[in-house]
C-alpha cells in the first residue's frame, strides 16, 4: 500500500444537524467515547478525524466500515484485526490530518499561532518563534511513529534514527504539518478537502448504508 495522506480544513462550526448526522456514522464504541466530551464544540475535530479515517480507508483499502481500534503494546492506536494497515491521526483547531501506510506512520498538524517567550523556552529552548511549529510537528510525528521515545522527543529534538524518515507536508495556509515513517517511499501529495466538500462526500458515501 502506498502512503496516503488526507487533510480536511474545518472552516466553520458544524451545525447541530451536521454533528448529529456525522456522529451517527461512527461505530458505537467511537461514538460513545466522543459523546463523553462534555463541550460539543470540542467534539468537532476528533469527530472529523475519525470520519476522515473512514473515508481514507474506503478510498485506499475498499473498506466500508471503520474497524475496531485498539492500542499496541507501545500505546499506539492500531487495527488489531488488520495489523498490515497502519494509520495515524492528528487534529488541531480547524484542521485534521490522516495518514495510511503498510509501514508504521506518524503524522501531526498544528495551527500556527503566537507563542509566549515562556512557552518557547519551556517547549523548544533556542528555537526561533517562526521555526517553532515546523519543529514541533516534526517532533510530534516522530514520537507518534511507533509510540516509543515519546517523552524524550517531546522534550527535545533528537537525530533521526536508522530507518526513520521525516517529511514536512504542504496542507493549508496557517498550518504546519509533517509525517514520520519507516518506509523510504516519498509521500505523494496530500489530498486536501474543505469542510463543505467533505461533509457532502461523507453523506453521499455513507448515509445510505
Amino acid at each position: 500500500m502506498p502512503i496516503g495522506l488526507w487533510a480536511a480544513r474545518l472552516e466553520r462550526p458544524l451545525t447541530g444537524e451536521e454533528t448529529e448526522g456525522l456522529t451517527n456514522l461512527l461505530p458505537p464504541g467511537r461514538r460513545e467515547r466522543l459523546l463523553r466530551v462534555k463541550d460539543p464544540a470540542r467534539r468537532r475535530e476528533p469527530l472529523c478525524a475519525y470520519l476522515l479515517l473512514r473515508l481514507a480507508l474506503r478510498e485506499a483499502c475498499g473498506w466500508e466500515e471503520l474497524p475496531d481500534i485498539a492500542l499496541s503494546s507501545q500505546g499506539k492506536p492500531c487495527f488489531p484485526d488488520a495489523l498490515g494497515v497502519h494509520f495515524n491521526l492528528s487534529h488541531t483547531s480547524g484542521a485534521v490530518l490522516v495518514g495510511l501506510s503498510d509501514q508504521p506512520i506518524g503524522v501531526d498538524i498544528e495551527r500556527i499561532r503566537p507563542m509566549s517567550p515562556a512557552s518557547l523556552e519551556r517547549l523548544a529552548a533556542g528555537v526561533a518563534e517562526q521555526d517553532f511549529f515546523p519543529c514541533w510537528v516534526r517532533r510530534e510525528a516522530r514520537a507518534k511513529l511507533d509510540g516509543t521515545h515519546m517523552g524524550a522527543l517531546l522534550r527535545t529534538e533528537m537525530p533521526l534514527r536508522d530507518g526513520e524518515f521525516y517529511y514536512p507536508l504542504d496542507t493549508f495556509p496557517g498550518y504546519a504539518a509533517g509525517m514520520a515513517t519507516r518506509s523510504p517511499e516519498m509521500p505523494g501529495q496530500v489530498r486536501l478537502i474543505s469542510l463543505d466538500e467533505w461533509i457532502q462526500e461523507m453523506v453521499l458515501t455513507f448515509s445510505q448504508e
